[in-house]
């Protein structure tokens, strides 16, 4: 659920086959049709499934028994259908697509399955994004291409869970899956094979040719590195780089140039401030209240994105269905001065306030390099000034953030792709507090809690949208973030290829997502 170094399931998923940026001295690929190179911000640290890499879908190295289309519907992949729900929602079935084979020759059944599924479920696996598959209480082959799930509980949205890629049990089954050579050296069923992985420069794909879905036309894929917007940007105008993820003020600068094509696309994706509960100033309820009533969400979005986003009220964007209707606010400097007036946090030197000895504070830590984030960053300190909190924005790598994330706020990215609790259990829920990127702010509201497990329990669509409505509205009351603006995703692309199309996105924008999520499916221009 965020541009950041992917380090845990709930970023990997955004790279399904995340990639590079090309070797100095490199170009693009020209007039080529048939290779690309793109560059994105960040890269994975593993390429394993089992250890969270690809699990919301689209990875182009592997497949899950299920995909998405462009609006986030479910369709078959390795499956031949969807599932066969039996046993009031306790039971799904799924058969095998004929012929699949993975791409050192194998073939794929219903073992591999279940090795994945089971691996990925044993403790002793560093997969931070364990949770969301706590609803299994079983899963079996029955025969070579069958596959049934036993669920604890009805679980409405399970389905999308199932296109978590599949790994080859006779390769990965034999290494230990944390340390093992299959998180660099993959061997999946998708379209593309990787070649070769320079760290922090570039990973370079080559076609499957015998994919199940048919050989793609583009036969070459280089993802480059490049973490600094502004430099990808240069590199893209160059002709480095044929594609590239840039935020939306950098990507208007092409809007003249008729060889390259804009690509803006809807997402779930939002910015947010984290205020950690250890924080002795962010964790006072006072004072996150104060921030959220400060912030001028719209002039972000106006200003900071121009006008490519929308105002972030919570987790969940305005036009969603899930949306809780009238929990929209305007900023209000005067009700943000007059809670904190009441909480006892008194102007003090430099306007800034102060409440037993302590001053109001903290710093705010984003990515170096990632433009939008640091113009948020600096918007937030603004507004919160104005109402006599200190907000110290400061640039780090994501080595820097993570050991001080606990107790220090960021400017973190997160999202989800359709149904609320694939993106709100991990950001919320207590249980999960200070679990790597889960629960950054250390988050733990009882109401809060109690909505996220109906919500996942529930098979009853009312009962589970009045649960969404509730943790929205106490989300107001008690935030443990600041929530800022949604974001749409903005990419530009030379104009060589037929058959593009933009998909809804979560939080991840890289190799799998942008006009290239569907890449397997281009046609050379003719």
């Amino acid at each position: 659920m965020t541009v950041r170094r992917i380090r845990t399931a709930a970023t990997a998923a955004i790279l399904t086959g995340v990639a590079a940026c090309s070797a100095p001295g490199n170009t693009g690929s020209g007039d080529a049709a048939d290779s690309v190179v793109i560059g994105v911000a960040s890269e994975p640290d593993t390429l394993s499934p089992l250890l969270g890499y690809g699990k919301d879908g689209n990875s182009k190295i592997f497949d899950g028994l299920l995909a998405r289309d462009t609006d986030l519907k479910l369709r078959p992949a390795l499956a031949k259908a969807l599932p066969q729900v039996s046993d009031g929602g306790l039971t799904y079935t799924y058969i095998l697509r004929d012929g699949v084979k993975f791409s050192d020759g194998e073939p794929l059944t219903s073992a591999d399955v279940v090795f994945t599924y089971k691996t990925i479920l044993d403790a002793k696996t560093n997969n931070t994004s364990r949770s969301e598959l706590d609803v299994i209480e079983e899963v079996r082959a029955d025969g070579e291409d069958k596959v049934v799930f036993t669920l604890k509980y009805p679980y409405a949205p399970f389905a999308g869970r199932t296109v978590l890629p599949i790994v080859p049990e006779h390769v990965a089954g034999r290494q230990d899956p944390n340390t093992g050579a299959f998180n660099t050296e993959p061997v999946g069923t998708g379209p593309y094979v990787l070649a070769g992985w320079s760290k922090g420069e570039k990973l370079t794909f080559k076609a499957n040719p015998t994919y199940w879905g048919g050989a793609p036309k583009v036969k070459k894929v280089t993802m480059a590195i490049i973490e600094d917007d502004d430099v990808r940007a240069t590199r893209l105008r160059s002709g480095d780089l044929d594609g590239a993820v840039l935020p939306p003020n950098l990507a208007a600068t092409f809007k003249n140039d008729k060889g390259k094509k804009t690509y803006d696309t809807k997402t779930y994706d939002f910015r947010t401030v984290t205020l950690p509960t250890a924080n002795k100033v962010t964790g006072d309820r006072a004072v996150r209240q104060a921030l959220d009533a400060a912030v001028d969400r719209q002039t972000m979005v106006d200003k900071i994105l121009d006008g490519a986003g929308h105002p972030a009220y919570g987790p969940l964007p305005v036009d969603d269905p899930w949306f809780a209707e009238g929990i929209e606010r305007k900023q209000d400097l005067a009700k943000a001065k007059r809670i904190l007036d009441q909480a006892g946090w008194k102007t003090g030197d430099g306007g800034i306030r102060a409440k037993d000895g302590q001053r109001a504070s903290f710093t705010l830590l984003y990515p170096s390099g990632d433009k939008v984030r640091q113009d948020h960053a600096l918007a937030y300190a603004s507004d919160a000034k104005k109402a006599g909190i200190e907000v110290k924005a400061e640039s780090a790598t994501w080595e820097v953030i993570e050991p001080r994330m606990n107790n220090t706020a960021v400017l973190a990215g997160f999202g989800s792709n359709g149904d609320p609790d694939f993106g709100l259990y991990t950001l919320l829920h207590s249980s999960l507090a200070g679990d790597g990127f889960n629960n950054m702010a250390r988050y733990d509201d009882a109401v809060v809690d109690k909505a996220l497990d109906t919500g996942r329990r529930s098979s009853h669509a009312a009962t589970r949208k009045a649960a969404y409505e509730e943790l929205q509205r106490e989300l107001v009351k008690n935030p443990g973030y600041t929530f800022l603006t949604h974001i749409n995703h903005v990419y530009v692309l030379a104009d060589r290829w037929d058959g593009l199309t933009t998909q809804v996105e979560p939080h991840e924008h890289g190799f799998a997502s942008g006009p290239w999520w569907n890449l397997e499916t281009w046609q050379p221009k003719k």
